[in-house]
């Protein structure tokens, strides 16, 4: 998990990784902002809408199951709702209670990023995320303690910290 003083670096963060993924340099499980805001107020801003994804899919296997009885608009109601209500209470990859308990420890108006990654290539990750060098701390991970220190100097420093360091930690991170 990596703190924010602000919201948009960490979704600035995110939008670099999905960029990143895009390119096939990493693969991302799972990557969610937390944002707290000034009334104290914790909210979840998932990469991907789990609703609207089990509405869509419900809706289209319920239109298909309705064409064997004869009644497909009543089969796409019903799995668009079925699927909806699947999608909402679904909880993939890093856990939602978790991340509220850490997020709640956040000062109002602060933000921080989740990632669970897969793979990655370290060095091109580590060049493509020198803009956001120094905007974040590291507040917990799963990483070694060495691997973790190494992190923290290149996400808290002042992005000057050398690329070929911090690849340690994104590796053990890919592969825990």
């Amino acid at each position: 998990m990596v703190g924010f003083s602000n919201q948009s670096d960490a979704f600035e963060m995110r939008a670099a990784l999905a960029k990143l993924q895009t390119q096939y340099l990493i693969e991302m499980e799972d990557a969610v902002v937390v944002t707290r805001d000034a009334k104290g107020t914790v909210q979840l801003h998932q990469a991907v809408n789990l609703t609207a994804a089990g509405a869509a899919g419900g809706a289209f296997w319920g239109m298909l199951i309705g064409m064997l009885f004869l009644n497909p608009l009543v089969g796409a109601v019903v799995g668009a709702g079925t699927g909806a209500l699947s999608g909402k209470l679904a909880d993939l990859g890093i856990n939602d209670r978790f991340m509220k308990e850490l997020a709640a420890t956040l000062q109002p108006g602060s933000s921080a990023l989740f990632v669970l990654m897969r793979k990655s290539t370290p060095d091109k990750v580590l060049e493509a995320l020198k803009p956001c060098a120094g905007t974040g701390r590291v507040m917990q991970t799963s990483l070694t303690k060495d691997s973790e220190n190494e992190l923290r100097v290149f996400l808290e420093g002042a992005g000057n910290a050398d690329t070929s360091s911090p690849a340690a930690p994104l590796a053990s991170a890919a592969r825990a």
